[in-house]
């Protein structure tokens, strides 16, 4: 993946989507009476929870800016800047598809709900928006770690602006990307701020990867921040707002939960990184490699896509913490089992819609 790969960034997607199944597993299954927040254990659950999607977007972003990166510094990106964007369109697709309820539609029920926009769909776009910023700003390396920089804070201060918009006059296909109102699980922001702060990472690491400590300083610079940004953040925030008077500042500071997300992801960069050399070729590594066809399994056998009929139509809230907890390591381990074995048609998939969209392209210009 990467020029003298960094299995770390494997291993940290590995432990994401292992947090996404078991997370929307009992989520999804765990009765209510059990969702107890004065429970130290649910809500130690819940907070290693709320790393996983931060974790993806970062990762996602550090991953697919890099290669852009490093195919640049060869001379020739094209191929890669034409395969990032199948890449985004692919994503986007899939997102869409995984909530099209096929039985519903061939008995002419055709509702909306297929339009809600989930990570799939905010990573696609995100990678797509990346391409555009490469292009513009490729043969400019400083300036362009510096725009993604900032286009993090800016969509991570800005989100006040945005929290409770419901663009009511706008088609829900685009308006499900910026608002929460019709059922969407995420929205392009604030969520491309993480994918920017992962490609400004890997405009860091694309620099600086081949010298001497870097890694030990790497290390201790992700530990560091992500302990200022996980408790301290809201107090830069507003002291940012004490000496600019910029009210946005402070409204950022009163709900802050992007900037200290960061720094969790951060702290989990520096300890996968720490013990990189352990992770080498190890399963863990080799799950990171299958997030998508993980993603797209789990979606099924929980949720019921394409059928209706998922784990969610017949268990749903109705757990208790026992057969939660042991479901979902079931369920971890039957939906790993189907996905690396599945995964195996991955690329003939792939290259089949690669002819395909190329034998229409010919037929266009014919």
């Amino acid at each position: 993946m990467l020029s003298n790969r960094l299995y770390f960034i494997d291993a940290v997607r590995a432990f994401a989507i292992l947090m996404m199944l078991q997370g929307h597993f009992i989520d999804t299954l765990l009765a209510p009476v059990y969702c107890n927040s004065n429970s130290s254990v649910y809500n130690v659950w819940a907070y290693f929870r709320g790393i996983t999607a931060p974790t993806f977007f970062t990762i996602s972003g550090l991953v697919f800016a890099y290669l852009l990166l490093r195919a640049n510094a060869k001379g020739d990106d094209k191929p890669r800047i034409k395969k990032g964007l199948f890449r985004g369109l692919l994503l986007l697709t899939i997102g869409y598809s995984l909530r099209i309820n096929i039985f519903s539609w061939f008995q002419g029920s055709i509702n909306t709900y297929f339009l809600v926009v989930d990570v799939l769909q905010c990573i696609g776009l995100s990678l797509i928006i990346l391409v555009g910023f490469h292009v513009l700003l490729k043969n400019h390396s400083y300036i362009f770690s510096v725009v993604l920089f900032l286009l993090g804070c800016l969509c991570f201060v800005s989100e006040p602006l945005y929290r409770n918009l419901t663009l009511e006059t706008v088609p829900k296909f685009l308006a499900n990307y910026m608002t929460k109102t019709n059922g969407s699980v995420f929205t392009i922001l604030p969520w491309f701020g993480y994918s920017a702060f992962g490609a400004f990472l890997s405009t860091v690491f694309f620099r600086h990867v081949h010298k001497n400590l870097f890694k030990v300083i790497t290390i201790i610079i992700f530990f560091t921040v992500g302990y200022f940004l996980i408790n301290h953040s809201s107090w830069f925030l507003l002291t940012l707002n004490n000496l600019t008077h910029i009210e946005l500042f402070k409204l950022s500071a009163n709900y802050n939960y992007l900037f200290s997300r960061l720094g969790d992801v951060l702290v989990l960069f520096g300890l996968f990184y720490a013990f990189e050399q352990f992770l080498k070729q190890s399963i863990i590594t080799k799950i990171g490699e299958k997030t998508l066809s993980i993603y797209v399994v789990h979606f099924i056998i929980l949720y019921g896509s394409f059928t209706g009929y998922g784990l969610k139509k017949y268990l749903n809230k109705s757990l208790d913490p026992t057969e939660a907890i042991i479901g979902a390591i079931l369920f971890m381990i039957l939906v790993c089992f189907i996905s690396f074995h599945y995964a195996k048609t991955n690329h003939l998939v792939y290259n089949l819609i690669r002819k395909m969209t190329g034998e229409f392209k010919n037929e266009s210009n014919s």
